[in-house]
């Protein structure tokens, strides 16, 4: 009875590094909004929710182990889950970027707001963004979809194989590129209406010198971008999250 009781607790911390390490880092579990209490015990509720579910699949690979056998697979797991919670991050990152892009193409990138997950402040379309972004992500489930890719991630990673360092890099690399690539696709129309706009200003103000161009097209590029925002909102975060839950459940 002790060392099944023993074997159980163990288990329990094997999967509480690979959990903890992805909500450390995951969009949503990790907003500095959230005291760092309600995270820790968090953890441990989806670590006991799912140890039943695991537990079969973690004790073969510890029992009997060495002591140093056991820290490697402690930082093995730990290094897992900071993975697939920095390529859920990754994403965020990316809308983040190009909310910042929206904002200098619209011509509202001062003043600053509060941000919503990094210290840093940031322009006020940048933390709306993703703070809508952050809310459809439980709005839409997909904090479920996080929770069953941590219980499949123990079929393709399992705790007997260790972390490969050049694997988590590639898996870094294409995360980067297609977060990066969807992101882009969804802002193009507001990086078109810069292009257009700033080409626009810069005819006129080599064709007609005398108006004030500046006093002039400010107000008019801020209000089409304005408008521009109010209709590619909607669908801006609707491909957003999908791309996203897509990933979620393919990768």
């Amino acid at each position: 009875m002790t060392t099944i009781a023993s074997d159980l607790v163990l288990s329990a911390v094997v999967l509480l590094c690979r959990i903890g390490s992805c909500l450390m880092l995951m969009p949503g579990f990790s907003s500095r909004r959230v005291p760092v209490t309600v995270r820790l015990f968090l953890a441990i509720a989806v670590t006991l929710a799912l140890l039943p579910i695991l537990a079969d699949r973690i004790e073969p690979g510890l029992s009997g182990a060495p002591r140093a056998t056991l820290f490697v697979i402690l930082g093995s797991e730990v290094a897992i889950g900071a993975l697939i919670g920095l390529l859920g991050r990754v994403f965020f990152a990316a809308l983040e970027t190009f909310g910042s892009v929206i904002a200098m193409a619209i011509g509202l990138a001062s003043p600053l707001g509060g941000p919503t997950d990094e210290h840093e402040p940031q322009p006020s379309i940048t933390s709306l963004v993703v703070l809508a972004a952050t809310a459809l992500f439980f709005v839409a489930e997909l904090h479920w979809e996080v929770l069953r890719g941590l219980s499949a991630s123990y079929t393709a990673f399992p705790v007997t194989r260790k972390f490969d360092a050049q694997f988590g890099l590639v898996e870094i690399a294409d995360g980067l590129a297609l977060a990066f690539r969807l992101a882009l696709r969804i802002s193009s129309p507001f990086i078109l209406y810069a292009l257009i706009v700033n080409l626009a200003v810069g005819l006129a103000g080599r064709l007609v010198p005398q108006i004030p161009i500046y006093f002039v097209t400010v107000p008019a590029v801020l209000l089409g971008g304005l408008l521009l925002l109010y209709v590619a909102c909607t669908p801006y975060l609707e491909r957003f999250t999908n791309g996203f839950a897509a990933w979620l459940s393919t990768g």
